[in-house]
Formats: C-alpha cells, structure tokens, sequence
C-alpha cells in the first residue's frame, strides 16, 4: 500500500555579501513520482537474525512477505518465465514432509539445482514464482486437491532459507551435492585433471576472493607458490549451524537452552575442525603430487650443483695451476742444477788441461834446457832466470787457447833458435 507524502523544500537566502543580481538557485525540476521500500529483503532477514522480538512481529512480517510473493507468483503470466531451465520434481521430492525441511535440497525444491551456489537473487525469485504457478494450493484445490500443500510449504521454506544471506551460507556450507571427497593420494592421472575442480570447488567457501587457480605445467614458480600459500592459510567462512541436530528456540526452559547451545557449539567446532583438517590434507596431498614441484626442486638441485661444480672446477684448475707452477719451478732448478753441475765440469776439466798444458810448458822449458845456447849446459843463474819468466808466464795466462799458442809459439820459435826471444815477447804481451 502507498500513500503521498508531502513535504516542503525551503530555498536558502543569498548571503549579505553577495551582488543583487545573484541567483541562489535558477529552477527546480519537475517532480517525479517514485515508488521506494525503506528496507530489501536482506536487511529484512539480517535485522531478524540479530534481533528477534518477542512477539515474532519480524518473523511475521517475512512470513507476510513470502505469502505476498506466493500471490504474486501465482498472478504472474507465464509467458514472463523462461521454461527451459525448469526441472521437473521427482515424486520423492513431491512427497517430502515439510517438517523435515532440514532434509530438503532448497535449490533442488526451487529448480536450481545446476546453479546451486552460483543462483543469484533474481534466480532464486524466478524459480521460486515458477515452482509457485505450479504448486500453488489455489490451484491444487481448483484441480481438487485442497488438502495437498505440503510441497508448497516446501517451496515456501526453500525461498525463505535462499532469500537469507545468514541461513543461505549456512545451508551452503553443508550443501549435501557438494562433495568433500579429496582425491586419492596415489589417483593415477594428470595432475590438473584431478586436482583443480577440486580447489575450484572448495574456493567457493574462501573470505578472500578471489581465489587463485591450480593452474598448468608451464605456471610460473612465483604463482604455483603463491597458490600453496593462500591454500595454507586457506580462511573459510564454512559453518555448520545447519547440523544442529535440534533448535535452540524450542528448548524448554533456560537450562535446557543453555545445554543445547553448548551441545551443538561443540558440534560446531568439531565439524570445523575436521573441515580444516581436510583442507590441509588437500594442499599436502597436492603439493607433494604436484609434478612442477618435482621440476623446481630439480632446477634447484641442479643450480645448487652448477655452482658446486663451478667450485670445483675453479679449485681443480687452480690446483692444476699450482703443480704445474710447482712442477716447472722444479724443472728449473734440476736444470739450473745441471747447468751448475756441467759448468762445474768443465770448468774442472779446463782446469786440468789448463794444468796440462802448464806441465807441458814446464817439460819445454826443461827439455829446451831453458833456451841456453845449443849444446851448453845452463847454469843455475840461467836456471833461475828462465824459471821465473816461466813462472811469470803460467801465472799471467789462464786461458787453456791462450797458453797452448804461448807453448806452440815458443816450441816454433826454439826450434829456430831463438826460443828465449819468443819467452820475452810473450812476458812483454802480458
């Protein structure tokens, strides 16, 4: 029901300083009729789940609220709904108790059963004004059926649970057509194939979106543990006040409310727990089968052993380096040694020549009976004197050349008679 609501606007003064030609405001535009709700449905359920009066007027007024959409649904043409997504009750499902409706499937009741946690507001209220034109009991009891409301009433407690942001999470936390079966930890098969429906199932109950996918073999290493991570500290808004296996409300008195509450918060955090647990299992599970940490853990190994063996090389050649340092210093010094060692032979061996050829000169002098005149004998004088020009001679040439010329020369020159002479010159030369 509406009604007009008048009400005055007040147009505010130009201010004292302004110019006399100012115009505060130039026009108003021309009303507009518009229909407006205080509140959506929303904030409707959000405002009951907080605050529940005694006297259930806010229960009442959604229970108004449902019947209304009922009526409407009811009075809607059906060429405004699109029949090819309905689906078609079984007789199971047609003779489900209304009481049990914590054992219904809402969205299979509506007709979203392949949208499920994807339906938007809009689905759910056209799946629930076509299970409406069908089911309504006016039209039952215009079939003949005035008594056959019982599916009704569970099309009426489906929209009212889905239309609840509150008991809508809730029903989806433990909705029974979604899995919570994890893969096998020795399934056969590709890995993405098996693993990522299954994190794309559970991410529906992640707080954080979105949500980060499996990905593929090729995905970068930055990205596949960005994934792991946001898995380990998977947050999740599943609860599991659905489970509670009697209503808090209908308790008997105080104490039997408090016992009940506490029984199914205990349950509660039980469920939580082994829901947490089976997360974790599920990213262990992957990561140890995940074929692209097997790949990165070989990268790893191998960068870990390029550098090792790099280490290694530089050690090895540096060691190769030090022996052959090593090893020529070594060669060096046996053939400095050598050098030595063969210098020092010759150097005796000239020595001995050198010795020689002083012997020699001496038997000259001696057999040349010191260069006197032919055939007389020298005396001790001549002795002494030659003697010393001998002794003059070897002490004044060291050269081995130089000392067998002197010799031969002198030998050349004795024999032409004037050997004495040559002993002279050679003296005079030194």
């Amino acid at each position: 029901m509406t009604a007009d609501v008048p009400f005055e606007i007040t147009l505010t003064a130009a201010p004292a300083t302004a110019p006399a030609d100012t115009k505060v405001h130039s026009a108003i535009t021309t009303p507009e009729e518009r229909f407006l709700s205080a509140v959506g449905v929303y904030v409707q359920h959000y405002r009951s789940h907080l605050s529940k009066s005694a006297d259930g007027s806010l229960d009442d007024h959604l229970k108004a609220h449902a019947e209304h959409a009922a009526a409407a649904a009811a009075n809607t043409a059906s060429a405004d709904l699109d029949d090819e997504d309905d689906e078609e009750e079984t007789e199971e499902m047609l003779e489900m108790d209304p009481k049990d409706w914590k054992e219904q499937d809402h969205y299979a009741v509506l007709g979203l059963s392949k949208l499920r946690y994807r339906a938007t507001l809009d689905d759910i209220i056209k799946g629930h004004r076509r299970k409406v034109l069908r089911h309504h009991p006016d039209k039952k009891a215009a079939q003949g059926n005035a008594n056959d409301d019982g599916f009704f009433k569970c099309i009426q407690k489906a929209f009212e649970i889905l239309t609840d942001p509150i008991k809508r999470r809730q029903f989806d936390s433990v909705d029974p057509e979604v899995s919570t079966e994890i893969p096998n930890a020795k399934a056969k098969g590709d890995f993405f194939e098996i693993y990522g429906p299954v994190f794309e199932r559970e991410g529906q109950f992640s707080n954080k979106q979105p949500v980060p996918q499996l990905g593929a073999m090729d995905t970068e290493r930055a990205e596949v543990e960005s994934f792991y991570e946001f898995w380990y500290a998977f947050d999740s808004w599943r609860s599991f006040e659905y489970l509670d296996k009697e209503d808090v409300d209908g308790g008997g008195n105080r104490d039997d409310k408090r016992w009940i509450e506490g029984k199914n918060r205990k349950e509660r955090a039980q469920h939580k727990k082994e829901d947490n647990h089976r997360i974790r299992t599920l990213v262990d599970q992957a990561l140890k089968c995940d074929p692209r940490m097997a790949k990165f853990k070989e990268e790893d190994k191998t960068k870990r052993n390029a550098k090792k063996n790099a280490r290694m090389e530089e050690e090895r050649k540096a060691a190769e380096t030090k022996k052959a340092a090593e090893e020529a210093a070594k060669k060096a010094a046996e053939a400095e040694a050598a050098n030595a060692e063969e210098l020092k032979k010759q150097r005796q061996a000239a020595h001995k020549q050198l010795k020689k050829e002083q012997r020699a000169l001496k038997v000259l002098f001696k057999n040349s009976a010191y260069f006197v005149a032919a055939g007389a004998t020298p005396s001790a004088a001549e002795i002494g004197a030659a003697s010393e020009k001998l002794d003059k001679i070897i002490a004044g040439i060291h050269d081995l050349d130089a000392l067998v010329a002197a010799r031969t020369g002198i030998e050349a020159a004795h024999a032409a008679g004037n050997g004495m002479a040559k002993v002279d010159e050679i003296i005079a030369a030194l």
